[in-house]
């Protein structure tokens, strides 16, 4: 019985900081912070690059917040 293909395609920390255009230290913090899934790879990381465009999607959704009730009225006592 033969195992099915690997198609997924990994990059390294530098290919991802340079595809999102950031530091490699921010996609290490984002990896430490389990932000985005990654594999250790004897001393170095790998990503796949659905992983990269996973964090980007849910990065670039809009956030969800709660409606804001309209403006409070003027409290304050006017002056005579």
């Amino acid at each position: 019985m033969s195992a099915a293909p690997m198609s997924t395609h990994y990059l390294t920390i530098a290919e991802v900081a340079a595809a999102m255009r950031v530091s490699k230290m921010t996609v290490y913090r984002l990896v430490n912070s389990h932000a985005i899934a990654a594999v250790r790879v004897g001393r170095s990381f790998r990503v796949a690059e659905e992983a990269v465009a996973d964090y980007i999607s849910r990065a670039t959704e809009p956030a969800t917040t709660a409606p804001t009730p309209d403006a409070p009225e003027h409290t304050a006592q006017e002056s005579p």
